[in-house]
């Protein structure tokens, strides 16, 4: 990339979604899913009253994590206990195979393995019982009290119709649709049993503070459902996709009912769970312990460039980051300063002259990104993420290319899934932000380990090369 200006206009708001999540915290919490821990939490007090602590901490340990790890404490739509009972019993299962083979490794008593065992096995005949009180309690509360999430429905034909429909006659399944949104809606406004709302996505959202947003068929083609999906998404709402050939489809682990229609939830938006906060908990520890090991690589490179090119040694650029902010990004500065500034129209400086040998050295093992550290512990970046980009490119690719806008959901990073793929530098800007949006959409801190590995072999092979 060029390096010569040090300014740029902030790039224009999108008109998409700029606004928070418009539900308060209250809003968010899902009675059942507390309920379920509640009891799951009560009856372990009730079974592990006469256990040593140690192995009180070990049973309890196993089966609240392993029960997690199923999904036993997620929301949901069908609250059936009779659904869930397979799922529960596996989970119960697991965790007493492996309490046994914590007790066998460990050399217990007999006595103390069984005691163990059987506060397992009374665990859940305490657990079910009232399991089965919180799904039928749930079901009467969303009924009686109509504590359901208000829901907007993408899609004003037959298929929309029918399960809103279906929503207002069976509140239990915890949606309450409150209109539909649809550019080219298949029905007439008397045909729908709620009015088509006037607003885009976003703002309708935002006006009728919606939890939910189901999408189900419309005339418009697939491209508005996903920047729909999008929108909700950046939003914080849950999402849910009437898939094609629903008639056909088959449960699955992220596949609710609403009587007989499938809905597909999708996975919610990464920076609102819980394991997004460890993920910029590592980008603060390894920013700092890099800033401070690598302080002397650093200052070596600035010295180099100064002898080179003399100052400015840090280069300076406005680039934008999550939900189209701006912020200033640092690097060393490998171009020669002169008196052109053409940052803004300027996409690449391969082969520029401007460019002397400590700035191809810098540019080639990419220790001129280093001074990014310093973004990273600032909160303006991530260690991991869409690569930031120009306002002025930004403006430009989001008007010619699909999706480009979505690839600001999350904080940019140092290093990405394109990176990785060799789509650096004059590369294709499609294929980046595909990878860029399948990065958001598969988010896991495991995918963030595996990018940083590639990231390291990257670096190797290109230096070798």
């Amino acid at each position: 990339m060029n390096q010569v200006g040090t300014t740029a206009p902030a790039p224009p708001r999108s008109g998409r979604v700029q606004a928070e999540v418009p539900r308060d915290l209250l809003g968010r919490v899902n009675a059942v899913a507390v309920l379920l821990v509640v009891v799951d939490v009560a009856a372990l007090a009730v079974v592990a009253r006469g256990l040593p602590w140690a192995w009180a901490a070990v049973a309890a340990g196993a089966l609240l994590g392993v029960r997690a790890s199923c999904r036993l404490y997620r929301r949901r739509l069908w609250l059936s206990w009779l659904h869930d009972v397979p799922r529960s019993t596996v989970a119960t299962a697991t965790a007493f195979a492996l309490v046994t083979g914590v007790t066998l490794v460990a050399g217990t008593q007999p006595g103390t393995t069984a005691e163990v065992q059987w506060a397992i096995v009374n665990f859940t005949l305490w657990s079910e019982p009232a399991r089965l009180f919180v799904f039928a309690f749930g079901r009467w509360a969303r009924r009686r009290f109509h504590r359901c999430d208000r829901t907007i429905v993408v899609g004003a034909g037959k298929v929309g119709a029918t399960l809103t429909a279906a929503m207002l006659q069976h509140p239990e399944y915890g949606l309450r649709p409150v209109g539909f949104v649809d550019p080219s809606p298949a029905l007439d406004g008397d045909e729908l049993p709620l009015p088509l709302l006037e607003d885009n996505l976003a703002d309708a959202i935002t006006r009728h503070r919606a939890g939910s947003v189901v999408l189900a068929f419309s005339r418009a083609t697939d491209s508005p459902l996903v920047n729909a999906a999008i929108t909700a998404h950046r939003l914080g709402c849950s999402i849910f996709v009437v898939p094609r050939m629903y008639e056909l489809h088959q449960d699955g682990p992220d596949v609710e009912r609403l009587r007989s229609f499938p809905l597909v939830r999708l996975s919610t938006a990464p920076t609102t769970r819980p394991s997004w906060w460890v993920k910029r908990g590592v980008d603060v520890l390894l920013a700092g312990l890099s800033l401070v090991v690598l302080a002397p690589v650093i200052a070596v490179c600035a010295l180099a460039v100064l002898v080179e090119s003399g100052r400015p040694v840090i280069f300076r650029q406005v680039r934008v980051g999550m939900d189209d902010r701006t912020f200033v990004l640092y690097k060393l500065r490998s171009v020669r300063m002169t008196g052109e500034d053409d940052s803004q129209i300027r996409w690449s400086v391969v082969g520029d002259r401007r460019v002397g040998p400590v700035g191809r050295f810098l540019r080639r093992t990419s220790l001129d990104e280093l001074p990014q550290l310093w973004n990273i512990l600032r909160g303006d970046m991530s260690i991991v993420g869409p690569r930031p980009e120009r306002p002025g490119f930004v403006r430009e690719f989001s008007a010619v290319h699909d999706l480009y806008w979505a690839r600001h959901r999350v904080p940019t990073g140092l290093t990405g899934l394109a990176q990785v793929h060799g789509l650096r530098g004059d590369t294709s800007i499609v294929d980046r932000s595909r990878y860029d949006n399948y990065y958001i959409a598969n988010w896991s801190l495991w995918l963030d380990v595996r990018i940083l590995l590639l990231t390291v072999g990257e670096l190797l092979c290109r230096r070798n090369r």
